[in-house]
């Protein structure tokens, strides 16, 4: 068949299927196809909203991980004679970002009175926050500066700082600390002053994390301590591809390395977001199956009300499956209507989620403050805009092209099914006896 064949079919199979929806003898075809594609387009704006704003929720935690505490890729067992030539090797990578050495340990903290707080100790290089722009990004300075230019500097994550109960300028110990055989494990002598406090989007990281110079953690660490190698990628997605080319070229320059990923650190924490966002996704897809399921009857309905039509169709000429056609033709405008708007409205909700949560905070505000005044006057004082509006409008919501063109077809699909299942009934009665039962 040409071309002209072809578009000429199509036109006349949408023809038909845009009047079997819109016309028919007791008036609910029209009715049934506006509700179906309406239950498409909530479906896929209640999907786009909520992974959006559950996508921002999850990534301030690990961005914050990823960025201040695990890297992408962490890389250890690199000897000194080999460190340059590593080094080398991952700044010739075109997918590394950057490359960052450190030490860690684990302390007991004490300040000047002698509260003590169990905390993680990290020694990197005193230009890593100008440098490192993810590592700037994450971190919010609430007292005083990241300034690690002396020995005896230290920045406190601000809840640390909170349970210690020190400040900026004033002095904590490092009374109790591990590291390599050389280290004494309590000495009231490794006196740190507080540069800086500072926060994350992720509260373990505020309530543990400590940084200091790396000259000062390789002298209180100890020679055997440990040297970590912290890599950041341009894509976090292509660890696995990076780690590949990384350990051929290490075994090429005969360097003994052990790569983890960021996937492997942490593992329990991201399979817990990773199933939350999930079992979130299949309860809410669940609308496609009560809309696909609808279409599905209205369907079936459908084509039982319209078998002398078909019957009329196939006496004139048209095949079976161009009669088919029209039902899924059907299915389909129903679907793609529905998903489009439904992403141009989730688009819109994702991109505004502060003013709607503040709206809402408000609408909600003056409801009960308008049933209080006319039903409970004497309690009208108490009356207040509940605060958990205001966390919820304070997370970013973090938008993915791949989840949204995912949703996008998922709206579609589920009614094309439906319909291709619905359209398997056309004529299974012979035209002669459709007519002689009209």
């Amino acid at each position: 068949m040409n071309k002209a064949g072809l578009f000429s079919k199509l036109k006349w199979i949408n023809t038909v299927s845009s009047r079997f929806a819109r016309v028919d003898r007791k008036g609910r075809s029209a009715v049934t196809s506006f509700l179906a594609t309406l239950g498409i387009c909530f479906g896929v704006m209640t999907l786009i909203a909520v992974m959006s704003v559950m996508n921002g929720f999850q990534m301030n935690f690990i961005d914050a991980i990823m960025e201040v505490s695990s890297y992408h890729i962490r890389v250890t067992d690199i000897s000194e004679e080999q460190e340059q030539n590593f080094m080398q090797l991952c700044q010739q990578n075109k997918n590394v970002l950057s490359i960052t050495p450190f030490y860690e340990a684990q302390t007991l903290m004490t300040d000047e009175t002698g509260r003590e707080n169990s905390a993680i100790i990290r020694a990197i290089d005193s230009n890593v926050y100008k440098n490192d722009a993810g590592f700037h990004k994450e971190i919010t300075m609430v007292e005083g500066s990241f300034d690690l230019s002396q020995p005896d500097s230290i920045v406190l994550g601000y809840t640390l700082a909170r349970q210690l109960r020190v400040s900026v300028g004033e002095t904590v110990n490092l009374l109790v600390l591990s590291g390599g055989s050389d280290v004494s494990l309590l000495s009231g002598d490794r006196n740190f002053i507080v540069t800086g406090l500072f926060k994350t989007g992720y509260s373990d990281i505020n309530s543990a994390y400590s940084f200091i110079n790396i000259q000062a953690g390789q002298k209180y660490f100890g020679k055997s301590a440990e040297k970590i190698y912290g890599i950041k990628l341009k894509n976090s997605q292509d660890d696995a591809r990076v780690i590949a080319s990384l350990e051929k070229a290490a075994a090429g320059e005969n360097i003994d390395a052990a790569f983890q990923s960021w996937r492997e650190y942490n593992k329990s924490f991201f399979g817990a977001l990773r199933i939350e966002k999930n079992m979130l996704l299949l309860l809410v897809a669940i609308i496609f199956v009560v809309v696909g399921i609808n279409i599905y009857n209205g369907m079936r309905r459908l084509v039982f009300e319209r078998r002398s039509e078909i019957a009329i169709l196939s006496a004139i000429g048209a095949e079976n499956k161009d009669i088919k056609t029209i039902f899924i033709m059907r299915g389909f405008t129903t679907g793609a209507i529905g998903a489009f708007a439904g992403v141009v409205l989730g688009l819109l909700i994702s991109v505004n989620t502060e003013f709607l949560f503040n709206a809402v905070a408000r609408v909600m505000f003056w409801l009960q403050y308008v049933v209080t005044a006319l039903f409970n006057r004497q309690n009208l004082m108490y009356v207040q805009e509940n605060s958990s509006y205001a966390v919820y409008a304070n997370i970013p919501a973090r938008i993915f092209f791949r989840e949204v063109v995912m949703i996008a077809l998922f709206g579609i699909i589920s009614p094309l099914l439906a319909s291709w299942a619905a359209s398997k009934n056309v004529l299974k009665m012979t035209v002669a006896e459709v007519l002689h039962n009209e």
